[in-house]
């Protein structure tokens, strides 16, 4: 089986220690030497290149170059359909290693678990054992990120949704570790926010697989309403990025500064699929493509690109000062 090795042995060795910690793991990763941040994010990808997962690959390795990218964040579904089957089944390696192979995607790459990860063997997509085959898959349940500027909260979102426990149809979910859902999720929210409680840096970013507002074929997503969007507010979280809906899009809450971004593009895409919310609908892509991300201390800068590179979108806010209000820059 071949390996493939990356820049992330700090991190792994990281990750070690705070996992022997306890509660939700926190990883460091250093900023750029001038506080700076660059990353990108693509979400519902794991086709073994099919659906233009090739092409989306090869064009996140151009960004990322020119970005010179710390490291990927991926919002789930990271193998279709069924996740995978265990530690050894290739598909691994035909849908991750074989298909990210630009020298600007050898960083880390920070996961989160899809519903179609559930439908596999969801604690494979957790074992060290494939970050021994590939050691930039660095996928957990729910865990911190730490890049000094900003704390990323990773959440397992697919526990929350109750069809996937009561009416699962032909699928089969991998629930260990998970029962009894109701405990489970209690102590996710109440670590969660504790932890964002206790965060200082100048941004907090959630990342979760499923929507909490979205305006393609899934929609909004009750249960994460009701359950993790008060924690999310009362917490001061700046964004909240997901997958799940095989789109790009930008939503603006209308009741708070949270504003919502679907990076779900990184395969097959659903052309067509469309259903207004009540929150303001900033973008909205039916195509395939992915987001980056750049940070400093002072503004957020969010740039969505289609399957050929082309750039789509562009939505920036500058960080206020405590007496100040927003700003937010489009450009489209």
């Amino acid at each position: 089986m071949a390996r493939r090795r990356s820049a992330g042995a700090a991190v792994l060795a990281l990750l070690a220690a705070a996992a022997a910690a306890g509660g939700l793991v926190r990883v460091e990763h250093p900023a750029k030497s001038d506080g700076s941040l660059s990353l990108l994010v693509v979400g519902d990808w794991g086709r073994k290149g099919m659906y233009n997962q090739s092409r989306v690959a090869e064009q996140m390795g151009k960004v990322g170059e020119k970005l010179s990218i710390d490291f990927v964040i991926s919002t789930g579904d990271n193998f279709y359909e069924n996740g995978l089957t265990g530690v050894d089944d290739q598909a691994f390696e035909e849908s991750f290693t074989d298909i990210y192979t630009a020298t600007s995607l050898q960083k880390p790459w920070y996961l989160v678990l899809g519903n179609h990860d559930y439908r596999g063997d969801a604690v494979a997509q957790l074992s060290p054992v494939l970050r021994r085959i590939d050691e930039r898959f660095i996928c957990m349940r729910s865990f911190i990120v730490n890049a000094e500027i900003v704390d990323f909260f990773f959440i397992d979102t697919t526990p929350f949704q109750l069809k996937y426990w009561n009416h699962p149809d032909d699928a089969r979910y991998d629930w260990r570790e998970v029962t009894p859902r109701q405990t489970y999720i209690a102590n996710l929210l109440k670590d969660m926010d504790e932890a964002m409680k206790k965060s200082t840096a100048k941004w907090k970013i959630a990342i979760g697989h499923h929507t909490i507002r979205s305006v393609s074929d899934h929609g909004d997503t009750k249960e994460l309403l009701q359950l993790l969007l008060p924690v999310l507010k009362v917490n001061g979280v700046d964004f909240y990025v997901n997958g799940h809906d095989h789109c790009l899009e930008h939503i603006s809450s209308r009741d708070s500064p949270i504003q919502y971004f679907t990076s779900g593009g990184g395969s097959k895409a659903w052309r067509g699929a469309f259903q207004p919310n009540d929150d303001e609908l900033q973008f909205f892509y039916d195509g395939q493509g992915f987001m980056s991300l750049q940070l400093n201390q002072d503004q957020a800068d969010f740039v969505f690109y289609d399957v050929s590179g082309n750039v789509l979108y562009q939505w920036s806010r500058i960080k206020p000062s405590h007496l100040q209000p927003f700003t937010y820059i489009t450009d489209e």
